[in-house]
């Protein structure tokens, strides 16, 4: 409304019509590609959930290498997916597809843990309801935020790619890591042998309180000769491997007749040599894998079986979180650069207020 000079009345003055407040959040972008420091908090829009989608508010998220690998340039997001770093959340489900949400048994103000293929450092993510799951009961928010990505990627690879069985041996390449404390768990918990390198007597001795029989420490032994002795010279059946490069070779020697290897990372390089002949009279598989871009019905397929295999675990206790440390989402840098110093035991899990 507005007073025309001199005028005894007014005139309406046509408004535009007004636009709904869009909610912000904080969220860890990565600047620009680089070190640790290129990470900071920013204000971002509150992503809204599609069909077959939920709207998380999170109080936790999973550090993984892949983030690392993003923020170095090394790692781009999956077309469509959010440019915030992230796989893995635990959090309270805040809205979403009200049909989708009913088919999967999950109501507004569940607590979950989700997969994701980005976005998971900030306050909100949206996630696709097949890949979320109950926080196990007994918990914490950090705790189930440290499942998600490696629970996923050690069952889809040692369980489905690399078949492992009751009564078979694996080893595990990097047994203190995130994914190793979970493949070692899982291994046990379903009736396999398992052996893990590790980097030092501390994360040795860690491997094997965690359930592996056998720990080798990679800086002071040959893992071949030692497989090859703790094993009298038969070999294991599934090797899991996140070095690559010149560890193939290697790991081709010490697999059973019928072994497979499963390669999920390549820190050690993407170029291979190997014996073929070895695979030929041995009958060996080599396989690898990347989760990160598969399509959601395929992810939606392993949260499947881990409720129903593996949840069940965890609420009894028999698995247990590794969770070495926590920072405030703030403190990503400082995430990031204990990450790279590989000085951790199991996960690392930022926090939101």
């Amino acid at each position: 409304m507005r007073w025309w000079p001199g005028s005894l009345g007014c005139v309406v003055t046509p408004q535009p019509p007004s636009s709904p407040m869009k909610r912000t959040m904080q969220a860890v972008e990565i600047r620009s590609f680089g070190g640790p420091e290129v990470l900071g908090l920013a204000e971002r829009p509150v992503p809204q959930p599609g069909t077959a989608e939920l709207l998380i508010r999170v109080r936790a998220s999973g550090v993984n290498r892949p983030d690392v690998l993003q923020r170095l340039g090394h790692y781009a997001p999956p077309p469509g997916s959010s440019d915030i770093p992230g796989l893995e959340v635990a959090g309270v489900v805040e809205s979403g597809d009200a049909a989708a949400l009913a088919e999967a048994g999950i109501r507004v103000g569940d607590r979950v843990c989700a997969l994701l293929a980005g976005g998971g450092y900030a306050q909100w993510c949206v996630a696709p309801v097949v890949q979320c799951l109950p926080v196990p009961e007994g918990l914490s928010d950090v705790q189930a935020a440290s499942l998600p990505e490696t629970f996923f990627t050690v069952w889809s690879n040692v369980f489905d790619r690399g078949r492992l069985q009751a009564g078979e041996s694996l080893l595990v390449q990097g047994g203190s890591s995130g994914i190793g404390v979970a493949a070692i768990q899982l291994a046990r918990a379903f009736g396999a042998t398992v052996i893990a390198t590790a980097g030092s007597q501390e994360k040795c001795a860690a491997c094997l309180a965690l359930g592996a029989q056998h720990a080798i420490d990679y800086k002071t032994q040959d893992f071949v000769a030692e497989i090859k002795r703790i094993t009298a010279g038969r070999g294991v059946d599934v090797v899991l491997d996140m070095v690559a490069g010149d560890y193939v070779a290697r790991e081709v020697e010490c697999l059973a007749e019928d072994g497979r290897l499963v390669i999920i990372a390549v820190q050690g390089g993407v170029k291979s040599s190997l014996n073929a002949g070895l695979v030929l009279r041995r009958r060996l598989t080599i396989t690898g894998s990347t989760l990160r871009p598969r399509a959601v019905p395929f992810k939606g397929a392993i949260a499947r079986a881990l409720r129903e295999r593996v949840w069940p675990l965890l609420a009894a206790g028999t698995l247990r979180p590794v969770v070495h440390s926590q920072f405030a989402a703030a403190d990503a840098s400082q995430a990031h650069a204990l990450m790279e110093s590989n000085r951790h035991i199991g996960k690392i899990v930022l926090t939101w207020p």
